[in-house]
């Protein structure tokens, strides 16, 4: 429903909010949702010039172009309006948590890590689209992303050469800039001055992570291509415009990776925008300290978005209160494939799971949240998650203890693929310079994102001979071990 159409079904009501009250305090709920309808209603309110401010029990934002006011009230948590539309009367258009449910704002002003949905609203089966949302809680496929709404990707250009997140409240650099080595990165953030700004940083991985769409798809060629990030805001640059792939536009982030990758290269985690992935990176090029060179993109404001605050419940359970989430403490405890993993939470649900029927499978982004990236299995021999949780250890294709990759219910376009999160190694096999056998590395990180073939069998990915004479099965250049079977964690929203 637009909001310039439901202002005009609503009743006058007597409020006077033609006096300017003292400038007010940043409010992020109700903010947001001013932002929001800058965004959605231009016609009525013209963002330029605009002024907040409180006068009793009502904060607001005056546009003086316009001459027109948007209120909250403190009294009765309602949405009040005095404008053109309203021909002059003031104008009670709804409660604040159904307007806040419509621009998906922040549950509350206290939530420091609001997850940004993915963005997918399609269904896909194992190798294609379905031709319609699944129907029922057994129906095949039921409970994938699309089938969960959350907060919608919902940006404001400030004008500036800058981007704010309305949900996050992060404000990004518009611009892609040029590639630079990581050290160049960090020590580049204290002198960026965009949009006037001096406390310019690294985004860290998860705040880095917040910018991607899911609606983004690879190809051969870049006009085949659709980025993983909104471009209308966002500048991107596939990488054969300098002079190599396509999908060579990754993004550094300031979290390195605790353990090393490869054959103990010194790595970055990074976020590809261009393929939809988050890899470990190699800090220096392999065999030198040449500083590998890679995009940037810094960022300011809410400086807690991607620390978790976890706490036990004592049933099984454990609540984020920083994104308001509610985990399952334990896992599947065995591996399955797509379609059984989703049937396996709804079969969970009616097992009234940890006294709740509402499970569902993580979406991408809900999933990476709870990475803990300064655990690995190689520095701390554990999964990369919050002692809190346990995780299965399992023996992996090189026949160490490991932990497992764990199904999202996000579907990655480039393949029909379904997404995963490496809490153990993110394993691949690569053919050393001088060896005609595969040898089977850490390649990306524990906490990188991939995704595997959501069917099928492993034989159809042959890649070559280990060392042992054991078949190698992979993936892409760096060979990433394909399993097909991956964990399950359950998670839901918190009361």
């Amino acid at each position: 429903m637009r909001l310039s159409q439901h202002l005009c079904g609503m009743a006058a009501l007597s409020l006077a909010l033609a006096t300017q009250g003292h400038a007010a305090a940043a409010n992020t709920q109700t903010d947001c949702l001013f932002a929001w309808a800058e965004s959605h209603a231009p016609e009525l309110f013209a963002p330029a010039g605009a002024v907040s401010g409180q006068s009793g029990s009502y904060y607001y934002r005056h546009y003086p172009s316009l001459s027109t006011y948007l209120a909250v009230s403190s009294a009765d948590s309602h949405v009040y309006y005095l404008g053109p539309a309203s021909n002059g009367a003031v104008q009670d258009i709804g409660s604040l948590a159904f307007w806040v449910g419509q621009a998906q704002c922040p549950a509350s002003s206290s939530a420091t890590y609001p997850l940004v949905d993915t963005g997918q609203r399609k269904f896909y089966g194992n190798t294609a689209e379905l031709g319609s949302a699944p129907a029922t809680a057994t129906a095949a496929f039921y409970g994938e992303d699309a089938q969960f709404a959350g907060r919608q990707l919902s940006y404001q250009n400030n004008g500036d050469g800058t981007i704010t997140d309305l949900h996050t409240g992060l404000m990004w650099v518009a611009a892609r800039g040029s590639k630079v080595t990581w050290d160049a990165a960090v020590a580049g953030a204290s002198s960026s001055r965009v949009g006037g700004y001096s406390d310019w940083r690294m985004p860290t991985i998860k705040e880095l992570y917040s910018l991607i769409d899911f609606n983004g798809k690879s190809a051969a060629t870049a006009a085949s291509s659709v980025p993983y990030i909104d471009t209308r805001y966002f500048e991107i640059v596939f990488g054969d415009a300098t002079g190599g792939r396509v999908i060579d536009g990754q993004d550094w982030s300031a979290t390195k990776y605790v353990s090393t990758t490869m054959n103990g290269d010194v790595t970055v985690f990074g976020v590809n925008f261009i393929d939809g992935r988050i890899k470990g990176y190699p800090q220096y090029t392999p065999g030198s300290r040449t500083g590998s060179t890679l995009y940037v993109r810094y960022v300011r404001g809410n400086s807690n978005y991607g620390v978790n605050q976890l706490s036990a419940n004592g049933d099984g359970t454990i609540t984020d209160h920083a994104t308001g989430l509610m985990w399952a403490q334990t896992d599947s405890g065995v591996a399955k494939n797509w379609q059984d993993a989703l049937a396996w939470v709804q079969a969970q649900n009616s097992a009234n799971a940890f006294g709740h029927n509402d499970w569902r499978m993580p979406n991408a982004k809900e999933l990476q949240s709870i990475v803990d990236y300064s655990r690995s299995p190689a520095t701390t021999q554990s999964a990369a998650l919050s002692p809190l949780f346990t995780a299965t250890a399992i023996t992996n294709e090189g026949g160490t203890t490991d932990y497992p990759w764990y199904w999202a219910s996000t579907t990655h376009l480039d393949s029909n693929g379904a997404v995963y999160v490496a809490f153990g190694r993110a394993l691949g096999w690569m053919r050393l310079p001088g060896s005609s056998s595969y040898s089977l590395l850490d390649v990306h990180g524990a906490g990188a994102q991939r995704s595997d073939p959501k069917s099928g069998n492993v034989s159809n990915y042959l890649l070559g001979k280990d060392a042992r004479g054991q078949s190698a099965y992979g993936l892409g250049p760096q060979g990433d071990v394909v399993r097909i079977a991956n964990f399950v964690r359950l998670v839901r929203d918190a009361p």
